[in-house]
């Protein structure tokens, strides 16, 4: 089935699979759409424009690691939408290895990055495939800003921001609900330091007279990419949404989770967490609207005699999302990644790559970079 089929989309039910969906028609892809309702997942494909030019095909499968290797055997490439994926991510990357499938996610969970770096990177190298978690805006998009910002030698920290405009979709609220429970990390002459969870961060917003407010987000990805990296030392991210309101909600329910809710059996926690989680946003948000729907990724780079500051002002975060994937299968499906195991997508496709392809699809602007020294 697959051998014509060489995506495998998992957990297309929800709003960022759809996306995925999208591009991949847009790129050609034929693909199938992969979870364990075909009925919801059809009801969600019948809702993308055009999709009938493209070869696919609806399956529904067990979550579970005989099933879904089954279901992968014959791809090339595996995009799972399926999280919070410190819960649900280990069975389909234990798939996709079987399978011999590269695997990407969307994930915003350090702890699983790097859980899954410890339990999966070495195998995933050993047969020459990519592992790739978190090939999403949140992370992405600041990592290419990053990345130029280090074009310009002699940089060794990393202050990085990146804030959208919008509501989090329901699955995006779970993860965020979820990263409650973990440590957060942030690194420090290439080591990891532990956040105190009750940081929040005052931040200047490029662009606009009022500050906003950010947290660490989980430690996002960004400490786990450059950790290893000889050109840098020291990373610390910051995230969260312009309106100031949500982000003081955030604020009082990690309060309130720190309080009430790590002190409830290990057991009960998830349960509480995921009702609170499905209280906040419990359906699918609207469509994007690029006049609405605004990102930022900034990012100050700097050194003992040198700082550079970049900026990626953009549109639709969850578009972003769904074009970072589909490229990453597009890519995948004609030559090998840059790098193989665990990698973060600039690693796996290069920065400068994929800043040209968000720019081709309308999503970001031309960087702004200043450079001093």
């Amino acid at each position: 089935m697959t051998d014509k089929k060489p995506v495998i989309v998992y957990g297309v039910s929800g709003y960022t699979g759809r996306l995925v969906c999208e591009y991949l028609r847009e790129f050609n892809i034929p693909f199938v759409a992969a979870g364990r309702d075909k009925k919801r997942i059809q009801e969600v494909l019948d809702r993308i424009p055009g999709l009938d030019t493209v070869d696919h095909e609806v399956v529904e499968v067990e979550h579970t690691v005989p099933a879904l290797t089954e279901l992968f055997s014959g791809a090339r490439v595996v995009s799972n939408m399926v999280g919070p994926f410190i819960k649900h991510g280990a069975v389909v990357v234990e798939a996709a290895l079987a399978a011999g499938c590269h695997y990407t996610d969307t994930t915003g969970e350090q702890d699983w990055v790097l859980d899954v770096q410890a339990k999966f990177g070495d195998k995933f190298a050993e047969k020459g495939l990519l592992l790739s978690p978190g090939v999403a805006q949140m992370y992405t998009t600041g990592e290419i800003a990053a990345n130029i910002a280090l074009e310009t030698p002699g940089l060794d920290t990393l202050d990085i921001l990146v804030l959208w405009k919008g509501f989090p979709t329901y699955a995006s609220t779970q993860t965020i609900f979820t990263i409650l429970k973990a440590d957060w990390y942030y690194l420090e002459q290439n080591r990891y330091e532990k956040w105190d969870p009750g940081t929040t961060f005052d931040v200047v917003v490029p662009g606009q007279h009022q500050m906003a407010l950010a947290l660490p987000w989980g430690g996002t990805c960004h400490p786990v990419w450059f950790k290893d990296d000889p050109r840098v030392a020291n990373v610390k991210a910051a995230g969260g949404v312009f309106d100031r309101s949500v982000m003081e909600g955030v604020v009082a329910t990690q309060k309130m989770v720190e309080e009430q809710i790590k002190t409830l059996p290990a057991d009960e926690q998830d349960a509480a967490l995921a009702e609170i989680a499905g209280s906040v946003q419990a359906g699918m948000p609207p469509r994007e609207n690029p006049r609405v729907n605004t990102s930022l990724d900034s990012v100050y780079a700097s050194g003992p005699l040198g700082r550079a500051h970049c900026v990626i002002h953009g549109n639709c975060n969850y578009k972003q999302t769904g074009l970072l994937q589909a490229y990453a299968a597009y890519s995948l499906l004609q030559q090998p990644p840059k790098r193989t195991g665990l990698a973060s997508a600039c690693q796996a496709f290069g920065h400068r790559e994929l800043l040209g392809i968000l720019r081709s699809f309308g999503l970001v602007m031309e960087p702004v970079l200043t450079v001093q020294s």
